[in-house]
């Protein structure tokens, strides 16, 4: 039953896989696990799971299903994130459903030459502002990876970006297990410490994993430091089915998941207890017919997100995404049916809004958008208020079928109750056009730039700012 912000919608439940069909994917992981076994690249991560009863043929490891049973079990069904002061800002779970951009972005759409490029740190440090003054934005991530700094590290400057111009919770991303320990490093130096992080974690790490069947190393190594830690993490394998899974739904679904069963033991084997947020999206096939790994295909909508709920687990999902290279039609539906899907489906920590082109490009337009579009869904799908003052019984006996509504108190209090669109044009055809006849494209650039020059992040404490700052540049040097 979707819940947006604290507001339960009753009415309305929707799933793309109810219980039985959930259930019958889950018992096609545990026979995955069972007797066919996921590749894990890693020997402590074997160690650890032939420990606790799993076998091993090579790097090939079986799990069985009381092993799963017991790590399902164990697992919270929540994580909590906070913002930088440290208050609650995300309680992801059940229908709670909150939204943010997504990472590493190799170009952008400029909002003001309408031209797609390279992207640099200046169009990361606008997008992480952006984010941070867009009222329905509720996390954050890196949007881009620039071009302009050492590769090597570029994680790193990104971390230190987003940590100085936000103070909501963010997800972040890190290409290998160096990048993940400092960036945990520098969380703790704006948190005032390692537990002080641990206690109140403002940022969780999203753990790409190569494929359901396939666990790679760093993957394996930041799930099992961050378990120590007991630090939140999102365990995600993405297939490309009909490549490394089979192309039916069905069958990309139950390899999957049993890629993210397996994460799920491994991380309470090292810490029971430890959240663990579960992949929302990929659940279907992957476009055979262009070779692409598109971000929004019809056919595994909903899927993965029906599994974690399933499982009670918070649902790492994607929205407000599509594969078109410009702002047109087909960007319009695409992200609307994205973040519309995500939300209802129930996942609670929906990324990537603002992606475009498949996830290679980024556009500020398109973020200010989908934060227009969030606001418009949030409305669409809260729970009705039923009670004296909304039914207004009173009123219309007052003024019954012919009174002046309009010029009443009860109107005067509650005009400004329903969801106004900054960005779509609601006047008549004469008014439009009084008013310069643009486009939601040519003001969303409007609104971008009117939040780039006025809204001004909350800085971090300038002996924080430089611990960031020795951080990066220890790490550069030791890469030379």
């Amino acid at each position: 039953m979707p819940k947006t912000h604290q507001k339960r919608q009753t009415d309305a439940p929707y799933a793309r896989m109810g219980g039985k069909t959930s259930e019958q994917i889950h018992l096609a992981s545990l026979e995955i696990l069972e007797r066919v076994g996921i590749e894990v690249h890693d020997d402590k991560a074997r160690e650890i799971l032939v420990e606790a009863g799993a076998t091993t043929e090579g790097q090939r490891v079986l799990i069985p299903e009381h092993l799963v049973s017991w790590a399902l079990a164990a697992t919270p069904g929540r994580i909590t994130l906070c913002d930088r002061h440290g208050d609650v800002a995300m309680r992801a779970w059940g229908y709670n459903t909150y939204f943010g951009g997504g990472s590493d972005c190799l170009y952008v759409l400029d909002h003001r030459t309408g031209e797609r490029r390279r992207a640099v740190m200046e169009d990361l440090r606008e997008a992480v502002t952006l984010m941070d003054a867009l009222p329905n934005i509720d996390f954050v991530m890196s949007a881009f990876l620039p071009s302009d700094v050492e590769q090597q590290v570029y994680d790193l400057y990104q971390m230190e970006a987003i940590l100085n111009l936000t103070t909501k919770p963010l997800v972040f991303v890190t290409p290998d297990f160096e990048g993940c320990v400092t960036a945990v490093e520098m969380c703790e130096a704006v948190a005032g410490g390692e537990e002080a992080f641990r206690q109140r974690p403002f940022a969780t790490c999203y753990i790409n994993v190569t494929s359901g069947l396939v666990a790679n190393e760093e993957a394996l190594q930041k799930c099992i430091y961050l378990a120590e830690k007991g630090l939140p993490l999102l365990y995600i394998p993405i297939n490309a089915a009909g490549v490394n899974s089979p192309s039916t739904p069905a069958g990309c679904m139950a390899t999957l998941n049993a890629g993210t069963l397996l994460g799920i033991v491994l991380a309470q084997l090292v810490r029971e207890g430890t959240p663990v947020g579960v992949v929302g999206w990929n659940g279907g096939t992957y476009n055979l017919k262009t070779m692409v790994a598109n971000y929004v295909l019809a056919d595994g909508l909903g899927m993965a997100a029906s599994m974690g709920k399933f499982y009670d687990l918070p649902v790492f999902g994607l929205g407000g995404a599509t594969d078109s290279k410009v702002l047109d039609q087909q960007c319009a539906a695409e992200t609307t049916i994205s973040l519309y899907t995500a939300h209802l489906n129930g996942a609670n920590i929906i990324h990537d809004c603002g992606f475009m082109d498949a996830g290679l490009q980024g556009s500020l337009q398109l973020i200010t958008i989908t934060n227009d579009l969030i606001g418009f869904i949030r409305a669409a799908t809260a729970p009705v208020e039923i009670n004296a003052e909304t039914l207004a019984l009173d009123v219309v006996e007052e003024l019954g079928p012919e009174g002046n509504y309009l010029a009443h108190d009860h109107t005067f209090e509650h005009f400004r109750d329903p969801y106004y669109s900054e960005l779509a044009d609601k006047r008549q055809y004469d008014s439009w056009v009084e008013q310069g006849a643009t486009t939601m494209e040519e003001r969303a650039a409007e609104q971008v730039e009117k939040i780039l020059a006025e809204h001004e992040p909350e800085p971090l404490p300038d002996d924080v700012q430089k611990a960031l700052r020795a951080i990066v540049v220890r790490e550069e040097e030791a890469v030379g």
